[in-house]
């Protein structure tokens, strides 16, 4: 990961950061779901990395209910993440994974989940979160839905059905 620079989304990198998006997964769905997370999530956290002045990577994250029996409380959600074809498996996502926690940490956010893969995303203290009593509102294996306590005990007495912002239902 030669030069790059992690920093947070700024107002022109819209068309870059959908470039990106429709690069690496090779369709429009992600990328459109930036766009509407970006006009309608709160809190969102978009960061991009940037190599020779070019947005290389994007990671965003955004708020997801966690609804129980005793009423519901607000997490972050992961996804998606996205860097250039010819520059994954170089240290770029991970990058992005660590600082976008990081930068979730310090807004007072203690859970993330995220629907991704099994064997990336534990490195980063992701565990499957059916074993912190949480389940996906979609249906989806149990060994993709996986969430992180960025503090110790944060799930405490938080067991529930995880919900996604609406936007996610179009991807």
């Amino acid at each position: 990961m030669k030069n790059v620079l992690l920093r947070p989304e700024a107002s022109g990198d819209g068309a870059a950061i959908r470039r990106v998006n429709e690069l690496a997964f090779g369709r429009h769905g992600e990328a459109d779901l930036v766009d509407a997370l970006r006009g309608e999530a709160r809190p969102f956290v978009s960061l991009v990395a940037v190599q020779d002045g070019q947005v290389v990577g994007h990671i965003c994250f955004s708020p997801v209910t966690i609804e129980s029996e005793d009423g519901s409380s607000i997490a972050m959600g992961l996804a998606p993440m996205a860097v250039l074809p010819g520059l994954q498996r170089g240290g770029i996502g991970s990058a992005l994974v660590r600082e976008g926690l990081e930068e979730c940490r310090r807004m007072g956010q203690d859970v993330v989940v995220v629907l991704g893969h099994p064997e990336y995303y534990p490195r980063f203290g992701f565990v499957p979160a059916s074993r912190k009593g949480l389940r996906s509102e979609y249906d989806v294996p149990d060994e993709v839905f996986l969430v992180a306590e960025l503090r110790p005990g944060a799930l405490a007495g938080r067991q529930g059905l995880v919900r996604y912002h609406p936007a996610f239902a179009k991807v």
